[in-house]
């Protein structure tokens, strides 16, 4: 909105990403899609150690049970001790994230938070995560990594079931490494 009314916002992405911190421990970038069109956004996760009996948790931008779901499969699956830690998860930008795909760019996020190992800014995250720890399948995987190479990413780490499901023309026509995943363990290798 301008003064002389509503403009539109050519690149999306590209405004929501213009202020990221770069080598930040715990950002990450997820695609999503809101409507038919992919959106990159930064998801931000800082976990710190608490004084108090109950960390709190707090989140802006993504669903609270999703987040305490994430937290309590990650302490699971990959013997993290998030318990102690207050953790606050915002998505960049005020944006509104229901998308299941924005699963394990949140859980890397907090990982990376914990660890205070920055991921690579040039890496782009989609996948769902499970309660087993399973990374899941996402739609539209083609057109979320034709977004972050348009916009310059080099990698991206996605569920393997769905870099499967590309057709090898797709898959060769990639500038980026793309990197498919299992489960949040083969995640975790991907990005040390």
């Amino acid at each position: 909105m301008v003064q002389a009314g509503l403009r539109e916002v050519s690149n999306p992405s590209e405004l929501f990403l213009q202020e990221r911190p770069i080598n930040a421990p715990g950002t990450v970038v997820i695609s999503s899609i809101e409507g038919s069109r992919p959106l990159l956004v930064e998801v931000q996760a800082l976990v710190s150690a608490s004084n108090m009996n109950m960390p709190r948790r707090t989140t802006l931008g993504i669903d609270h049970n999703k987040v305490s779901l994430l937290v309590a499969v990650i302490e699971k699956k990959l013997d993290l001790p998030l318990y102690g830690h207050d953790i606050f998860v915002n998505v960049a930008g005020g944006i509104r994230l229901d998308e299941p795909a924005a699963d394990l760019g949140t859980s890397l996020a907090l990982i990376s938070s914990f660890k205070n190992q920055p991921l690579d800014s040039k890496l782009l995250v989609c996948g769902e995560v499970g309660l087993a720890g399973e990374v899941r399948r996402v739609a539209q995987l083609d057109l979320r990594l034709a977004e972050a190479e348009r916009l310059g990413f080099r990698q991206a780490i996605v569920p393997k079931s769905s870099l499967n499901a590309l057709t090898k023309a797709q898959q060769q026509d990639r500038k980026m490494a793309v990197i498919g995943v299992s489960n949040l363990s083969e995640a975790l290798d991907a990005i040390s």
